[in-house]
């Protein structure tokens, strides 16, 4: 099946304690459809500024993404983000943000886009990911992500547009925030309650949590040594996500919790180096190895423990 993601386009300027990056390709739809595109057809849509080169383009075509509706805007800039983290790489210290040609931007889905099966809007305003949801009826499976800010300042909308698709990905402080839960489950299930099919909760280091109707399940991150830079890992790890369930022939509980391991796989890499640096050097037999570790590093036998008795 095919995929599609609607999201942002951008150069990022990152800086942690292990390095720095001037200005390095970046944008949720980027790091999305890159993870994405080792399980399927990913269709892009975004938008684009004149300064986008050609070794930006042919990132996308090394994974053979479709960029026929990112929109370029010759005379524009491309949206730009510039950030900082200390060693809790769980919080980004922003220090610049220039929306560019990206505060303009009216998402234009071609027949392609629109008739893919699945679709999963990123991080931008609701009321177009409303929009681009309403473009694409017979998606059978849509997921959307959003942030902080759209719910302090719109959450009514937020709320609008969950209760159009079938699966949110968020992270654990976000949903404390849009249900005014302190629990996570409880948090989780009052989300579930708009409707949804399934909530993924991504808690950075510690992994991420699925809900569904009729079950749970936790994924953990992979222990790594040495975390370069976490910048696009949620979108990675919803690209893992959605490319592996785009590759099913159907969507279940089942499918759905080995798409969290993928989710999760793909999210340890994007961190190893700054940006896409990593993902888009990948290779599949990587994957698949790490999927493997992760089989072994969260399985157990069940033997119930019988407590010894005395004569």
């Amino acid at each position: 099946m095919s995929l599609t993601v609607v999201g942002s386009v951008a150069f990022d300027a990152l800086e942690t304690p292990f390095g720095k990056r001037n200005k390095v390709l970046g944008g949720a739809a980027t790091h999305f459809g890159l993870s994405a595109s080792f399980f399927t057809e990913v269709n892009a849509v975004g938008i684009v500024g004149g300064d986008f080169t050609e070794a930006e383009w042919d990132v996308f075509r090394r994974h053979q993404i479709n960029t026929d509706d990112v929109e370029v805007v010759p005379d524009g800039k491309t949206f730009f983000w510039s950030g900082r983290y200390d060693y809790d790489m769980n919080t980004a210290h922003t220090l610049d943000t220039q929306l560019n040609v990206f505060e303009t931007f009216d998402p234009k889905l071609s027949d392609r886009s629109k008739g893919a099966n699945l679709l999963f809007l990123a991080n931008i305003l609701p009321m177009l990911q409303r929009d681009v949801r309403e473009q694409c009826p017979d998606a059978k499976f849509v997921a959307m992500d959003t942030m902080n800010f759209w719910i302090s300042s719109m959450k009514d909308a937020v709320i609008e547009t969950i209760k159009v698709v079938d699966c949110i990905i968020i992270n654990d402080a976000e949903a404390r925030q849009l249900t005014e839960e302190p629990s996570i489950y409880r948090a989780a299930r009052a989300i579930m309650d708009l409707g949804l099919k399934a909530v993924v909760i991504k808690r950075g280091e510690y992994g991420a949590t699925l809900f569904t109707k009729d079950g749970y399940f936790a994924a953990p991150a992979y222990p790594l040594e040495s975390v370069f830079d976490p910048t696009g890992a949620g979108d990675t790890f919803a690209g893992g996500f959605m490319g592996y369930l785009a590759a099913q022939n159907e969507i279940s509980d089942e499918t759905m919790r080995r798409a969290m391991i993928y989710g999760s796989v793909m999210a340890s890499f994007n961190v190893e180096k700054f940006g896409t640096e990593r993902v888009d050097e990948l290779d599949y037999p990587e994957i698949t190895q790490r999927f493997k570790d992760f089989k072994r590093m969260t399985h157990f036998d069940d033997i119930p423990f019988e407590r010894a008795t005395t004569a």
